[in-house]
């Protein structure tokens, strides 16, 4: 059974992983069209990708645009999320209820509601897609930050801190934060990676005025397939960067909740 287990686990991990591994060898291919591998590499398509203004622009806005977002709902949303966890917890399944709003309007839906709601005002359509964003990673930062509060007994933290003569100021921001910093943290990639991967509203609310990376991917896909895989190889390394990085905070977090 357990060999059975290991040959079934090992099967989904090569349907899962095949896909991309032939998308990120496609990316450094010469021609690829009559043999089962490439005929040869090259690194002309990464290349020619960062030498293309209009790629790093899309990458700098999709940045720009997934990191605003993150930074705001750190500034704004994650000091309520402390307040409600540690000294209104009956308030947190009206939270809760929020969050899983969140999941109930599909991304077109979504746009065509902005659009018409928002087209004949003066706001900029790329300000209520920043709006958007920071209520869509609601989840992530609420479960993050929660948990992460959970570990270090946050309540208990800022009470032992206030009894030594803190401040709750001094409190939260001299013992509470540095011990949940790591989940925040986590929390905060895993925000901007759902984020810098969004197509769908970004497309229909603001499309071309606003290229990122998703839609100059999509522009690409009928022009130049290596460039495409380029672009796809890059995405793919970027998230795999964050993964690791989330991966290793997440250790950290379990060493200091043992200790």
């Amino acid at each position: 059974m357990k060999k059975f287990t290991i040959i079934m686990l090992t099967l989904i991990g090569l349907y899962l992983a095949l896909p991309i591994l032939a998308t990120a060898l496609y990316a450094f291919s010469t021609e690829w069209n009559k043999t089962i591998l490439p005929e040869g590499l090259t690194f002309e398509w990464i290349g020619t990708l960062f030498q293309d203004a209009r790629f790093i622009e899309a990458f700098g806005r999709s940045v720009l645009l997934s990191g605003g977002a993150v930074i705001i709902s750190i500034l704004f949303i994650v000091p309520a999320i402390f307040v409600i966890v540690l000294y209104f917890p009956n308030l947190e399944k009206w939270f809760q209820a929020s969050i899983v709003m969140v999941y109930a309007f599909p991304g077109v839906i979504l746009a065509v509601g902005l659009i018409r709601f928002y087209s004949g005002t003066s706001l900029p359509m790329i300000l209520t897609v920043v709006g958007v964003y920071v209520i869509s990673v609601l989840p992530y930062m609420y479960q993050g930050t929660r948990n992460s509060l959970r570990n270090v007994q946050g309540r208990q933290l800022m009470d032992a801190a206030e009894l030594l003569g803190a401040s709750k100021i001094d409190a939260f921001r001299k013992v509470l934060l540095p011990s949940v910093y790591p989940g925040l943290f986590v929390s905060a990639l895993l925000s901007f990676s759902v984020l810098f991967g969004e197509f769908v509203l970004i497309n229909l609310v603001v499309g071309s005025r606003f290229e990122t990376v998703q839609t100059y991917l999509m522009a690409k896909l009928s022009t130049s397939g290596h460039i495409a895989s380029a672009i796809v190889f890059v995405y793919i390394v970027l998230m795999g960067i964050l993964t690791m990085v989330m991966a290793l905070l997440t250790n950290k977090t379990k060493g200091m909740t043992r200790t």
